[in-house]
Parts: structure tokens; sequence; C-alpha cells
């Protein structure tokens, strides 16, 4: 029996073979300039030949990995099928060509489910094609897009994914009246948040807010000790990082960006192969990304403390009626010990567009902007 669907035919054993392949994918890291990608290889027969995921950049790619894992329990790929969650890539970078070497292989078949939007490393499924390889694409494709959505955004964009990150009181502030704001949120929302920087690529706060709350923007394990993996520690504005800064500790490397432009961050961003950028504040940089129009994702950390008075998470977004309010989709609610996190996604029509390119700027002029200086909750101890 085949399974029906858009754009290709599958087997029952060719579906549960790409269920295996996406949770093989979802092994590799979340971070980094390439996409978590699953294998795994079938016998004419439907038995399992050889599997494999994406360890990261530098790494074998999973075709190659479930190849290798095939020769390592002896089977031979002729005429088998090669189940796999993105298109085949057909260039040669860091790694050779996975097309090539499924074909090389004598794979007969290959099963995909995301088309490669890269103008750099699509065609693949055209070259096994042009082998004499049957190749179809499309078996579950929307599972597939849902484990590639930052990486599948910042390719078909040409700028990093966005992650907003807000933690205030329940009143929205992010600081009190004095300025003091250790701690709004809770032990374990800043715990949390230290495993979030673990999975991006960049975190990026403004010069104010490096100065008033000299944060490490470390990624930290549950235990505290540094992660595995550190994201780059972007301060975006003409300061410059003093000598003395927590920033020049242990942890990613450090990259100031002086300009105040959005675009010009973004631009510099993706040129680094960033996929996926945090944004942590303060207030005027959050502002200047909301304004911009980039923000793809917030990551709201919600305190049940009331504060009354204090510089607030979001500055002006030049909005005058409710009408013209940003209004978020909730996705998801996690509660984290007395807080919550509120997991949300900007529909991209209510993002307010800029209405100059100083609006936009992350050096925005606002009566808010000095007493917002300080935003919480960068998470350092």
């Amino acid at each position: 029996m085949r399974i029906a669907m858009p754009d290709t035919v599958v087997t029952p054993v060719e579906s549960a073979a790409m269920h295996r392949a996406l949770a093989l994918a979802a092994r590799g890291p979340s971070h980094g300039p390439n996409p978590q990608v699953g294998c795994v290889l079938l016998d004419p027969a439907g038995r399992v030949l050889g599997e494999g995921w994406h360890a990261g950049a530098g790494t074998a790619h999973a075709e190659v990995a479930a190849l290798r894992d095939a020769r390592g329990r002896g089977s031979d790929v002729r005429g088998g099928t090669a189940v796999v969650t993105l298109e085949p890539c057909n260039h040669t970078g860091r790694t050779g060509p996975c097309a090539v070497a499924l074909a090389d292989a004598g794979v007969a078949r290959v099963v995909y489910a995301v088309p490669d939007p890269s103008t750099r490393a699509s065609g693949g499924a055209a070259h096994l094609r042009s082998r004499g390889v049957d190749a179809v694409g499309g078996h579950l494709r929307s599972d597939g897009e849902r484990l590639l959505r930052v990486w599948l955004h910042a390719i078909r964009s040409g700028r990093p994914f966005v992650t907003l990150k807000i933690a205030s009181s329940l009143d929205g502030r992010v600081a009190a009246a004095d300025g003091t704001s250790r701690w709004i949120t809770s032990g374990e929302a800043r715990a949390h948040a230290h495993l979030q920087r673990g999975d991006v690529d960049a975190i990026a706060i403004g010069s104010g807010t490096m100065l008033a709350d000299d944060p490490s923007l470390t990624s930290r394990t549950r235990s505290g000790s540094l992660g595995g993996h550190q994201p780059l520690r972007v301060v975006v504005g003409y300061t410059d990082v003093p000598p003395g800064s927590r920033l020049h500790g242990p942890g990613g490397e450090l990259v100031s960006l002086r300009t105040h432009d959005i675009d010009h961050v973004m631009a510099a961003l993706a040129a680094r192969e960033v996929r996926h950028l945090l944004v942590e504040g303060g207030p005027t940089l959050a502002t200047a990304f909301l304004r911009s129009g980039v923000v793809d994702e917030v990551h709201a950390y919600v305190a049940p403390v009331l504060l009354g008075a204090g510089p607030a998470n979001v500055l002006d977004l030049g909005i005058g009626t409710m009408s013209g309010a940003v209004r978020l989709s909730v996705q998801r609610v996690l509660p984290l010990g007395p807080d919550v996190l509120l997991v949300a996604t900007p529909s991209s029509a209510d993002v307010t567009a800029p209405t100059s390119r100083t609006d936009s700027s992350a050096g925005t002029a606002s009566s808010a902007a000095t007493a917002s200086s300080s935003t919480v909750q960068q998470e350092e101890n």
C-alpha cells in the first residue's frame, strides 16, 4: 500500500522512517549555520540499513552519517531508499554534496520532507533524478518545517530569526523607581533563560544595558557551569565596552556593532551566519527591533510582582490608539516557579512599520529612554 501525499507517494514503511528521521534530526544542535537533518536508509524490503543525523557545522551531513553507519553494519545500500528530512544538498562547502554521495552509493530512491530553499545548496533532487534516482519530496513537510523554522526563516529572509526576550513585573516594569532590578523574576525563570541562550547563535544588548547591568551574557547549565555552546555576545551602540566589563570574561566571542541602525545589525549578523538572534534589552533596543518589524517571536517572563512605577519593558512604538496595537498570538505558556513564560508570535501586519530610520534605531530619542537604560534580568549572578 502507498500513501498519497501532495507531490509525493510513499509507503507506510517510508512514512515511519520519516518520523524516525525527524527524531534523529532533533538530536543535532539547534544553533549554528546548518539545519538539523536526519536520515534513515532502507533496503528494498523496508529494513533499516543505517541511520544518521547532522551533528553541526563541519561534521558529516545526515546522509553521509547514515551511509557510514550502514557500512559499519556491513549493509549494502545499493537499490535501497534514503528517507531524509531535508532535500539532499547539491554543493560543496565544509563537506561534499549529499546528493552525489547518495547517487554514488547506489541508492535507488530518495524521499525527503522539506525542499532546500538555499540558492547555494538546492538542486539535490534534480541531480538525483539526472542520475536515475527516484526523488520525491513533501512527505511530512509541515513536521519538517516546524523543526527547521528558525533555519528556514533565516535562509528565506536573508536575516536572523529574532527572538525578543522580556522579563518584567505583572505591570510591565523592568525595574523599580529607584532603578533596582535584581531580581524581579525567580531563580527558576533565570535558569530557564540561561538554557535558552544555549539554543541561539547570538545575544544582543544595547550599550546602555551593558553599562548599567554589566552582564556576562553566558549560557549556563542547571548546575551554574558554563554550557558547551556559548553564543556571540553583541553590543549595539557607539559606546566602547569598558576594559573591566564581564563581557571580556569567559563566554562567546564579543562583537561590538557601532550603529543604531537595526538593518545594519541584521546584515552584520547575517554575514556571520547567525541564524537565531536573542535580543535581551534594554527597552530602547527592544523597542527599536519592534519598530523595525523584525521580531519573529517574543519570550515574556512575567513575575507576579506589582511595582506601580519604574521603566517599562517597551517604549514608544508610535501607536496612538487601540486599533494600532501590536497583537500577539500566544503559542505556549510555561510555569516557572512563581513566574510564567509566555511565548508569542506577532503577525507581520501587526508590527508598526517605522516612520523614519530614526524611529527604528536603537538610539531612539524618548523621554523614557534614559530612565530605562538599565534592563532587568540579564539573568546574571
